[in-house]
């Protein structure tokens, strides 16, 4: 008899783990850092630009900058301990901190001597970041989409300036000159090459279309005598910047505390990023990664602090290029970090970019200070404008800080103290939109219904009465009392995943009779009251129909109710158009009773579901982050 074959199992090892062949790894990690490298740079170059630094301390910036996003990448790719996610996330400068950095070293008299209170403030927002990992995700409940979103969108707003003073800067004198078109056609040549290579390039090209604005905007202002390389004679072959290389840093309170709020942004667009990443390289990221995460942007930070650099996140080009090449090993960001390393000891290549015109920079410098306005837009597209709090919140955040902004001399009239809390715009707008989220939803009375995601607490909820219950969670499930009842013997809730559960059930567990009535519950489609408002709209795509369209409507709902006795129910809000809630509804009249019954109660199900999350998403600090993904680290 023959013995059994038995094969031995190879350890399985997941793409991301994956080590590559060195000559791959070289040539895909050196192709993040061609894709980063604008970016990267430009931080620097118009921070010391803005604070009156020379073209010396300006090279000594860059080699710091890339010396250290080097660090900060393969700590959050190779990672140690509890620190770094071990994803392929490449970490970079962010763009978020540029204003709030210049206007914290001017407020301490610019150069070098500001350019320390910078440094105090970005070491303590990293030992902070390290030190709230772990209850990140609780702190999340005070920074919904409706404040990061006004955040993210003061900020680039209050950029774009930084970027138009470039644009109209002689590069020979570096003094502004308006007047001049010369400079100006530089600039918004750079912003043609830019916005062309995006029209007509895609794939790895379109991601690295800043990097090729910005050579062939310096090639032009070469041949036409507008730059030159005399900085890049007189730079070092090799050469390093030493830790506090300008000097000790030091501390002020309220440059601390408005770094901290930065990082608190930056925490949450990391976090965005890493859910990201974890669905491109098919990865699961679980609470702990999160934590992982931020660990590492805390130390990459601190670091930065020592190192001459500044607050870092992961670089969403980087994350795009993940997809594009479908690379998915987190060695290759670990190779680009080990290049980016290597570029921090030769400052020559940093002169060479810190020749740069200044027109050629702003022209640059205004699209990408322009996305971070989208990107706060984009933010504030997840927010329900409906709830009138939420337009005072971002309408008050965003006209005081501009108000700041455009008069910053507004703050000497100000107390002592408090003049250098609202400062600049950006803490301005910070302070605001922060405290009057807290006043709107984490404060006062908690009302029965609260668009948007009130603030109603598991205590309050464990200890309502039966009444009060109802009054408040009725309309999850059309007010049925059976339906509220049996959610509502299901207390104590642990947490709101378990108060959602509870509704769920009620809706798919009660006896048929019961389950008849629910659905009866709901009104027809198309169905209206004395003043012809739609009673059974839970989305746009049933509202403001033609008459035509409406009686389409009608005669579907009276065909099914005819066919099956009780109302067609359609999550409507799973439908983005109305064809397709036509659609929809009349394949079903194929459905057999029985099957129909199930199939409508699920789409009660999804809908108690959307009701729930609009009356207490706030209550679930996971359900208001600013991803919708976040759901699934519970």
């Amino acid at each position: 008899m023959a013995a059994p074959i038995t094969t031995k199992k190879g350890k399985r090892v997941h793409p991301v783990d994956e080590v590559l062949p060195i000559p791959q790894l070289a040539t895909y990690g050196f192709q993040h850092v061609v894709a980063f490298y604008a970016g990267a740079v430009l931080v620097p170059i118009l921070i010391a630009g803005a604070i009156g630094l020379s073209d010396e301390e300006l090279v000594m910036l860059i080699t710091a900058d890339l010396f250290t996003c080097g660090i900060a990448s393969i700590i959050q790719a190779v990672g140690f301990w509890k620190v770094g996610v071990r994803l392929p996330l490449l970490q970079g400068v962010t763009f978020a901190g540029v204003a709030p950095i210049i206007a914290i070293a001017m407020a301490h008299g610019g150069g070098t001597a500001g350019l320390l209170y910078v440094y105090g403030a970005v070491i303590v927002a990293g030992v902070f970041t390290f030190l709230i990992a772990p209850a990140f995700v609780k702190i999340l409940r005070f920074l919904p989409p409706v404040v990061t979103g006004t955040l993210i969108t003061i900020i680039g707003l209050c950029l774009v300036p930084i970027g138009g003073l470039d644009a109209v800067t002689n590069p020979a004198t570096h003094e502004p000159d308006p007047t001049n078109l010369r400079w100006v056609l530089y600039a918004l040549g750079t912003i043609a090459v830019i916005v062309a290579i995006q029209r007509l390039f895609r794939g790895f090209m379109s991601t690295i279309a800043v990097l090729l604005g910005l050579v062939i905007g310096c090639v032009v202002a070469y041949v036409l005598g507008d730059m030159n390389f005399d900085r890049v004679g007189e730079a070092s072959m090799f050469g390093f910047t030493p830790p506090f290389a300008f000097g000790m840093p030091k501390l002020d309170f309220v440059a601390c505390l408005t770094m901290i709020i930065v990082m608190l942004i930056i925490a949450v667009e990391s976090t965005g990023s890493t859910i990201a990443t974890g669905e491109i390289v098919g990865k699961r990221v679980r609470p702990s990664d999160i934590g992982n995460v931020l660990r590492a942007d805390g130390v990459a930070t601190t670091i930065g602090g020592i190192f001459n650099s500044f607050p870092y996140t992961a670089f969403s080009e980087n994350v795009g290029l993940v997809r594009l090449t479908g690379v998915k090993s987190r060695w290759v960001v670990a190779a680009a970090g080990v290049f980016m390393i290597v570029l921090g000891f030769l400052p020559k290549v940093a002169a060479v970019v810190a020749s740069i015109p200044n027109p050629v920079l702003g022209g640059a410098a205004l699209t990408l200070f322009a996305t971070v306005a989208v990107v706060g837009i984009q933010t504030l597209g997840k927010v329900d404008f409906t709830d009138h709090r939420n337009v005072i919140i971002v309408t008050t955040s965003l006209a005081l800080a501009l108000l700041v902004t455009s008069y910053p001399e507004i703050s000497s009239a100000l107390p002592s103290g408090l003049d250098l809390l609202f400062g600049s715009g950006i803490s301005t707008g910070a302070i605001t939109a922060i405290v009057l989220n807290i006043v709107f939803f984490h404060t006062g009375s908690r009302g029965p219904r609260v668009a948007g995601g009130g603030a109603i607490t598991l205590d309050q909820v464990n200890s309502m009465t039966r009444d009060r219950f109802t009054e408040v969670f009725g309309h999850v499930v059309q007010d049925v009392p059976w339906a509220v009842e049996r959610a509502y013997e299901q207390r104590p809730f642990t947490d709101t995943k378990s108060l959602r559960e509870a509704f769920q059930d009620a809706v798919l567990t009660g006896s048929s009779d019961q389950q008849v009535e629910l659905l009866n519950a709901f009104h027809d489609l198309g169905a209206e009251d004395e003043t012809g408002t739609a009673l059974a709209v839970d989305h746009v795509a049933l509202s403001n129909l033609d008459e035509d369209d409406h009686n389409d409507v009608v005669q579907l709902a009276g065909a099914y109710r005819e066919h099956f006795g009780f109302p067609l129910v359609i999550c409507a809000r799973e439908t983005e158009h109305f064809d397709r809630v036509l659609k929809n509804g009349w394949s079903r009249m194929d459905n057999s009773p029985g099957a129909e019954k199930a199939f409508a109660l699920i789409e009660v199900a999804k809908i108690a579901n959307y009701r729930f999350t609009d009356l207490v998403a706030d209550a679930n600090p996971i359900a208001a982050a600013r991803f919708s993904r976040l759901n699934e680290l519970q």
